[in-house]
């Protein structure tokens, strides 16, 4: 059985920094994508950021330069670390695994989701 499991979320001040973990078990996930999401009150599920199988990287503009995603496929773990935090970036965090290799930016892409994690930010 596939399980995501997000970690790392709480309350930061704006300008902090976080870092998001989902360790993945259940099968091995070094030859598909991975993706993190996030859903604010009121809001549709929204991309943030994207690996795919070799490491490449996607981010959404609002994120771009703040945020980074990365991999471990050993410990079949994505991380996404998450800097210069702005109360607009609050919301439940989603990790995701990818139907492919390749990353895409819609929720139609991925095919297993965690429970989420709660990132607020303080002004």
């Amino acid at each position: 059985q596939v399980q995501l499991v997000e970690s790392g979320g709480g309350l930061v001040q704006a300008g902090g920094s976080l870092r998001l973990s989902c360790a993945a078990s259940g099968r091995t996930f070094s030859s598909y994508a991975m993706g993190w999401f996030r859903q604010a009150p009121g809001k549709e599920r929204e991309f943030v950021a994207a690996i795919n199988w070799i490491g490449d990287t996607d981010y959404a503009d609002s994120v771009k330069g703040r945020f980074t995603i990365s991999r471990d496929n050993a410990k079949n773990t994505v991380y996404l670390q998450m800097n210069s935090l702005k109360p607009e970036d609050a919301a439940v965090y989603y990790c995701a695994v990818g139907n492919g290799r390749y990353s895409g930016r819609t929720i139609y892409d991925y095919g297993y989701w965690g429970q989420g994690t709660q990132v607020t930010v303080s002004s």
